[in-house]
């Protein structure tokens, strides 16, 4: 049986030192709507999408390092977020508060840092 059988819904969420803050910043970046409660946010296409990406705020929250360092704090989790076009995506998350990672791996992908310091990549379809 479902954990849930009457609703469709899906979310992330990531912990930030500013919830709003990085929930302002993925709203720009995916072009989504902002919604907030207290002092958590979320953002998706629209009220009724079904899912969502959380953020919540974490007083003693560590920025993950990439690529990782078995010293240091190693990030959980990342996005996927293709694009149609690669080096246009990297402008438009710079734009909206992202920096790109030192490390690049692979040709066909970006992994950017968000301002919380979450790796997520953008790729183009293979």
């Amino acid at each position: 049986m479902p954990l849930r059988s009457t609703k469709r819904w899906w979310g992330v969420t990531l912990d930030a030192p500013d919830a709003l803050e990085l929930a302002r910043f993925y709203a720009r970046l995916l072009d989504w709507q902002l919604f907030t409660s207290g002092n958590d946010a979320s953002v998706a296409p629209s009220a009724d999408a079904g899912y969502n990406l959380g953020f919540q705020t974490e007083p003693h929250y560590a920025r993950p390092v990439w690529p990782t360092d078995s010293s240091r704090p190693q990030m959980a989790m990342h996005l996927e977020i293709e694009v149609d076009d690669l080096d246009e995506a990297v402008a438009h998350a710079v734009g909206c508060g992202a920096e790109q990672a030192d490390f690049q791996p692979q040709a066909g992908v970006r992994v950017m840092l968000d301002p919380a310091g979450h790796p997520f990549c953008l790729y183009l379809d293979a």
